[in-house]
């Protein structure tokens, strides 16, 4: 009794895909070295930027007071203690003019005179900050 190998079937190569080459044949064989794939690093998606918050806030405001009275309001980035920088021109309320400091806490904006008396708190909404002045209870918008 003796064996060969079966012919290929139609289309198919005769030479073997995987193991040693046919009997008889001179092809070198060398040892396949696996292939390791390295790891591809995606980075996260960026953060959405957020359009609230303290940074979104900093710059010069139009205040318009209850009465209808106009002044401008420079909010900085600048530190001052454990505050940030303000300040108030031409503004008619006195307790306005007399802004020096601000933050941003609890999604509101605090606005201070010397000796930390707050002298307003504004929420921010729609590209502006309403709120009201402390004292008077009296409506503050700050527009850009």
């Amino acid at each position: 009794v003796t064996s060969a190998p079966l012919a290929p079937p139609p289309g198919a190569s005769a030479a073997p895909i995987d193991g040693p080459p046919p009997v008889g044949t001179d092809v070198a064989v060398t040892p396949s070295t696996p292939v390791i794939a390295e790891p591809t690093y995606v980075p996260p998606p960026a953060p959405p930027v957020v359009s609230s918050g303290r940074s979104s806030v900093v710059g010069s405001w139009n205040a318009k007071d209850a009465t209808g009275a106009t002044c401008k309001v420079s909010l900085s980035s600048a530190p001052a203690l454990d505050l940030y920088k303000a300040n108030a021109s031409g503004c008619a309320n006195k307790d306005l003019a007399k802004v020096t400091a601000w933050d941003y806490r609890d999604g509101e904006v605090y606005l201070y005179q010397p000796g930390g008396t707050v002298t307003a708190r504004l929420r921010q909404g729609g590209g502006a900050l309403d709120g009201a002045l402390s004292k008077s209870g009296a409506s503050l918008a700050l527009a850009r």
